[in-house]
């Protein structure tokens, strides 16, 4: 038997004969499916890919055909390539219009066509492994950039070649990235791709194409600043391409004023907002009913997100019926205008940010109050204190930042009364020395009453009649953090009273695009959601606004 040179070491017949010193090489010309999934992001979001080198041209679809984005090399008249997107556009006008939108590189970011498949040039082989049911060659690249190790490993199995006798075509299975950073002393990054469906057969330069009644406009704004949603995948390709993190990176620490103590907490900051910049960027390619937008909280851990929501339940809170039987809800329902907007009438004080205490439930309590206060004293706003119910409601279950309930901070009112945030002091986002002696109060309350649960006309008629509404609602959701505008409606959201983390103010209600939506108020600043609200569907009383509604008696 004649031993093989090892220049031509091969891969074990269960793969396919295979030189073990030759990365693959891909096809020119392919077509593939696939599915992005990132952890840190928890993203899951599939693709469609057209690569063809020889005309210059890609496309990648996204969510089905929901969002399509085109890829063209340099030519004459575009020395430095076109990248197109067509995705459904919303305006007041128009509902979901496909629209097409167009960014030209430039001397400082030239277009290239877009792979789904990593250059391989530098991996080494490093064994076999079985993945999706087949047995697969394994290969790999490690590269080390300042304090950051990153693997990037490909799975490939192999077929005969239909046109070259003896040639074996590389099929990708499966291309995955982990990234270390000794600064950090953890992984900084891992996303991985399962892909499906490759094809090297030459593709219909129809698919190309677009439709020629569509006039692809330029898209407002610097068009660099553009480049990753118009092709997302340039990101997760070896060699990557991450400029754009960077320059939205800097972007949010300016707008933010953020200045981190040291190099290790910039770089942990800046490796939670690349994941959440991936998310915000994937969900918004899924055209849902609400889009997502980089806010001040873009850089935050979920634990300190979390520490945002701080509705504790506790059981029954022993407030007084709704006073409306269930045909009157109906009977009065039917009488209300389809929508309204307290803010209009002057009931509801501006947006604050409860930073980083978790005292939601406050804000809830004194936006109730406010305009319950309103309509008893002839449309005169106070602006309460939410850091007297901080300082002083310990002693009926409430925790300061560290979370409470409506019913109890309404007991407190009840026996001490209220005061402005004038007479007692600013709300200091921070746990304090209660100082209600000599302190004036604003109003006491006779009482709280529970709003008819799971009812939404019970709810709309509570609005409508007795003013803006202290509510609870599911927000532990990455689509409620980055909350941009639209209509709010998260499947994934809890709507048990038992279930709900964070007190709002209900102080309105309406329609949009035919999407019924609750106006609620948050207490995140407002750079947070639509200048601090959010529009929250009705539909299937999601995230709980339903589910347990207060309003007080003065």
């Amino acid at each position: 038997m004649i031993a093989l040179p090892i220049f031509c070491a091969l891969i074990s017949a269960a793969v396919g004969y295979i030189d073990k010193e030759s990365p693959p090489q891909w096809n020119p010309v392919y077509t593939v499916k696939g599915l992005l999934y990132i952890p840190y992001a928890e993203l899951r979001e599939p693709f469609y890919t057209w690569y063809d080198s020889k005309a210059g041209k890609s496309r990648i679809d996204y969510y089905g055909t929901m969002v399509k984005t085109y890829q063209f090399a340099a030519s004459a008249y575009k020395p430095y390539g076109t990248s197109v997107k067509i995705a459904p556009v919303t305006t007041e006008e128009v509902l979901n219009q496909q629209t097409c939108l167009q960014v030209n590189g430039s001397q400082d970011f030239s277009i290239e066509i877009q792979t789904v498949l990593p250059n391989m040039k530098d991996f080494k082989y490093i064994g076999t492994e079985t993945m999706q049911d087949s047995d697969t060659a394994k290969w790999q690249l490690t590269t080390t950039i300042g304090q950051k190790l990153n693997k990037y490993t490909m799975w490939v199995k192999y077929r005969k070649s239909l046109k070259v006798k003896g040639e074996s075509i590389p099929i990708p299975v499966r291309y995955e990235m982990k990234g270390y950073n000794s600064l950090l002393g953890s992984h900084y990054d891992h996303y991985y791709i399962e892909y499906t469906d490759y094809d090297v057969e030459d593709i219909d330069p129809e698919v190309f194409n677009i439709d020629s009644s569509m006039q692809c406009a330029s898209f407002p704004g610097p068009g660099n600043r553009h480049y990753a949603t118009f092709n997302p995948m340039m990101e997760f390709m070896h060699p990557a391409n991450e400029e754009h993190v960077h320059h939205e990176f800097a972007r949010f620490k300016k707008k933010h004023g953020k200045d981190y103590v040291n190099d290790v907490e910039h770089e942990k900051r800046f490796n939670i907002f690349r994941q959440n910049l991936r998310f915000i960027h994937s969900h918004n390619r899924a055209r849902r009913s609400f889009t997502l937008a980089v806010n001040h909280l873009a850089d935050r851990t979920d634990t300190e997100l979390a520490a945002l929501r701080g509705r504790r339940y506790t059981g029954p809170n022993g407030g007084l019926p709704f006073p409306y039987s269930e045909s009157l809800i109906q009977t009065e329902s039917d009488k209300l205008p389809t929508e309204h907007d307290w803010r209009l009438f002057g009931a509801v004080t501006p947006v604050k940010d409860q930073s980083v205490c978790g005292s939601c439930w406050s804000f809830g309590t004194t936006g109730a109050v406010e305009g319950a206060l309103f309509l008893s004293n002839g449309g005169q706003l106070e602006r309460l204190s939410q850091q007297a119910l901080v300082d002083c409601s310990w002693g009926f279950g409430n925790n300061g930042c560290d979370g409470g309930e409506d019913f109890r901070a309404y007991q407190w009112i009840m026996k001490h009364g209220l005061p402005t945030e004038e007479a007692y002091g600013g709300y200091l986002g921070q746990d304090g020395y209660c100082h209600m002696d000599n302190v004036t109060v604003a109003t006491k309350i006779k009482g709280w009453v529970n709003v008819t649960t799971n009812n939404e006309n019970a709810l709309r008629l509570a609005i409508f009649k007795h003013g803006p509404i202290s509510v609870a609602i599911d927000a532990a959701h990455k689509t409620f953090s980055f909350y941009s505008n639209g209509v709010y409606y998260e499947p994934e959201c809890h709507n048990k009273v038992d279930e709900l983390d964070h007190a709002v103010l209900a102080v309105g209600y309406g329609i949009l695009k035919g999407q019924k939506y609750w106006l609620v108020k948050n207490s995140w600043s407002n750079m947070w959601g639509n200048d601090g609200y959010v529009l929250m569907s009705t539909r299937d009383n999601n995230c709980g606004v339903q589910a347990a509604p207060t309003y007080v008696l003065i």
